[in-house]
This record gives C-alpha cells, structure tokens and sequence, in this order.
C-alpha cells in the first residue's frame, strides 16, 4: 500500500517538473540567441517552449483575484465605482453651490402664532398707470462750490479730505503764485498812491481857500486865484482816480485770494459755504495752471435727480409734481422728489427730454452718483391686485409675495411668488402681474416668512 501511494504522487509532481524544465530551456534559449545577436519574441519563445513541453496555462493576477471566492465581476464592477466616486469627493478645490431658495415650504400652527404671519384673500383694483425710468443722484449745483485755481501756482497745503465737513470760510487750499505777487504789489503801489494823491488834494483844497480870502483883501490878482481853483480841482481828479486804481487792484487781489497779505504770493482758498468736501484734486507741491480744479464743496442736505425721459413719456411731468424713487442701498424704502425743472426740448442726439427734481436729504443717507429706479404716475387707470407694503419683500433682489394654502390644524404651505408692481399710495402697492383675484396671500409677517426661506437657502455643510 505504501508503495503505490509513493508511485502517485511521483506520476502527479512528473508534469510539474516537466513544466520548470521547460521554462529553464526557454529562458537558456532567448540568453543564447540574444548573444548571438538574434531577437528573439515573446510569442516565437512561447512557441519553442509549447512545442518541447506543453505548458499549463497560468492565469494573471487580475483574473486570479476576480476567480477567488468571493469576488466576482459584479463586485469588482461595484468597488471600482466606489473607488471613483470617493476620488470624485475628495478632488481638490471643488465647492458645494450654493442651495437655491426654496419655492414653497410648510409652516406649522405654531410657528404662524409666533411669527404673526396672517393672509388673506386678494381683491382687484384700479390704480394709477405708472412708467418706470431709470434715474441718477446728482449734486446740487446751485448748493455746490466747485474752486479752481485762479493764477499758476504751486500747491503749498491742503487741509479738506473728501467726507470732511467744513464751515463757510474754513480755509481749504493754501497756493504761492507770482500773479498773486503782482497783484498784492500793485495794491500796495494803489495804496501809496492814494496816499499822496490825499496829500496834494488838501494841500489844494488849502491853498485856494487861502486865495479865497487874499482875493477878498485885493491882495492878489484874480489870475492866481482862479489857479489855485484849478489846481484843487485837478488834485480832487487825481485822488479820484488814485482811489478808483486802489480799489481795481484789491477786486483783483481778492478774486485771486490774495488780499489782505504781504507781497508773499500767497494764495488762500475759502469754502464758499457750509457742506461737506465731495472731490479733492489738489496735492502739495504739485504745480497747477490757472483754472485747474482743486477742490468740490458741496451741501448734501438737497440732491438733484436727473432723469432722461423717452419722447413718449413726455407728457408725464410737470413743473411741481411729485416723483417717487428707489435705489439699490435702501430696496425696500421709497423716496421722494419733487419736480423743479422740465426740458424745454428733447435732446436731438438721444430723443429724450431732460428732468430735473429735487431730492430732500436732511440725515445724508442719499449720495452723488446714485443710480435710481423713478416711477412715474399718469395715463390711464389700470387693474390690479392691491396690498399693504409690507406683503411685498424681495427675494433674490426681485419683489415677492407669499401664496398661503392653509390646512385644517392652522398651518398652511407657502408659496413664493414673483410680481411686478405698479403705483405705491396710502401705505399699498399696486401688483399689476403675478397674482390673480382670489389668491391667498401673506399680508402680515411677511418678513419672517422671508427669513424662513432665505434659511431654506442656506447651503448644508459638509463634516
């Protein structure tokens, strides 16, 4: 028995050892044929080597790890996505978008109670037919000092930062110039001259009082008397005209900035008015010509709002009437102006006719160069849906009211819904686009409803 059993096993490791004699002869084969030269393939190596000794087909690793047990072509199908998709996640530099505001969610009795949230049916109306015109906030230039330079000169100090509030004749530019060294020359020289002049004209208004009295005594001729009349005359002309030179060279000094000093060349520039300083041009030690622009003061308490109105809309205004307005800074408050200017004319180059209303800003919340939406009231009346103001909120910068659809345990879904409006009066704002009569619609509470939803937006965070 223990004979046969060592016979099998020798049979069966036979073809084993076959097989390592046959790789042994093939790898002898490639190293003798590559010395001399000869390129030997893999697939004429195999060749050779299945013609001396079969060779058992050996599987690779691949296929060796998808026939073990346990791991067939569906799991290696799902761990290979299950490797991509983690990859996927965990790419470098990729952000999460942003969640979109939510179109509708569903608030519980409870949260109606606390947040005041009340709605009720929408009923239609008639409201005025408004025009929309974009408009811009502009200084007032009649409030408004725009100083320039008046001679060449260099800048010796600035004292106004733009924001700064200033008073009227706070000192803003301090300049040198030579024309403003002239000029105060030429004051002095006026000056003295009237001085002298005033000296001689007494001197003659002397003397012929004094021929006056010798004529009377027949001491003298008629001849000198009539002289000295002459003189004073000519003395009181030469005075006159001293003093009108005097006067012309301080005007001048004055305009320059340059009255009241020494023949410096100093030039001071004065706010014209009380307001705040809008634009500063001037820098020390920079050279300026005459005319160049140093600095703008202006008073913020009323703004312009200038408008372009299309050729069809011209009939809309009136020297009087009231504009209402929003801007970007402040969506949900509406401001007023009132009409102070109509153009005469259209503009040939761009067929729109120029507007000019003024704009109450006593807190200084408005600001130069604001872009404005204006609306405009006239035409023929329109239906609309009215609601109070506060319904209205924006969402995502466009206006929106919230659709209720209540249940029967008091809470209700909501809906946001994007209108369009139209005039505002009386604390309502007319929808002319969005809602339809009989819609529900939150008419209080309509700012919690808005958080609500804005925290529906909030996008998730990843941990």
């Amino acid at each position: 028995m223990m004979t046969m059993k060592t016979t099998t096993m020798t049979t069966m490791m036979m073809p084993t050892m076959s097989t390592w004699f046959a790789v042994l002869s093939v790898v002898l084969l490639i190293g003798c044929k590559q010395d001399k030269g000869v390129v030997v393939t893999p697939a004429s190596a195999s060749a050779s080597a299945s013609a001396s000794h079969p060779t058992p087909s050996v599987p690779d690793s691949a296929s060796a790890m998808r026939d073990m047990p346990g791991m067939t072509k569906k799991d290696d199908t799902s761990a290979t996505a299950a490797m991509g998709e983690t990859k996927a996640k965990s790419e470098p530099g990729e952000k999460n978008e942003p969640a979109a505001t939510p179109e509708s969610m569903t608030f519980t009795a409870t949260q109606v109670r606390h947040a005041g949230v009340r709605w009720a049916t929408v009923v239609a109306g008639t409201s005025a037919g408004t025009a929309t015109i974009p408009g811009e906030l502009t200084v007032n230039e009649d409030r408004t000092a725009r100083l320039g330079a008046p001679g060449r000169g260099r800048v010796l100090a600035v004292r106004a930062q733009p924001g700064q509030q200033v008073a009227r004749g706070q000192v803003l530019v301090t300049l040198q110039s030579a024309e403003a060294g002239m000029a105060q020359s030429d004051v002095a020289k006026a000056s003295a001259e009237v001085t002298s002049r005033r000296a001689g004209a007494q001197y003659a208004a002397s003397a012929r009082a004094r021929a006056e009295r010798l004529l009377a005594l027949k001491a003298i001729p008629r001849q000198e008397y009539e002289r000295a009349i002459a003189d004073d005359e000519q003395a009181q002309a030469a005075l006159s005209q001293a003093t009108a030179e005097l006067r012309r060279a301080r005007s001048a000094a004055q305009q320059m900035g340059a009255a009241g000093a020494s023949a410096s060349g100093e030039i001071v520039l004065r706010s014209p008015l009380a307001g705040v300083v809008l634009e500063r041009s001037a820098q020390p030690g920079a050279v300026v010509e005459a005319g160049a622009p140093l600095v703008v003061v202006t008073d913020p308490a009323t703004l312009w709002l200038q408008i372009k109105a299309a050729e069809a809309q011209a009939g809309l205004f009136r020297r009087g009437g009231s504009l209402g307005f929003r801007v970007p800074a402040y969506p949900t408050e509406r401001f007023t102006a009132r009409i102070e200017a109509v153009g005469a004319g259209l503009d040939p180059a761009t067929r729109t006719l120029g507007v000019r209303a003024t704009v109450a800003n006593a807190n200084g919340r408005l600001k130069p160069s604001m872009l404005a939406t204006v609306d405009v009231e006239g035409g023929a009346r329109v239906t609309a849906m009215l609601l109070p103001d506060d319904a209205v909120q924006l969402v995502d910068g466009k206006p929106t009211v919230f659709i209720a659809h209540p249940d029967a345990k008091g809470g209700a879904r909501l809906e946001r819904r994007v209108v369009e409006l139209g005039a505002r009066s009386g604390g309502q704002v007319a929808v002319t686009r969005g809602l339809a009569a009989g819609d529900v619609v939150v008419v209080a509470g309509a700012f919690s409803v808005k958080a609500e939803f804005q925290k529906g937006a909030m996008p998730d965070m990843d941990m």
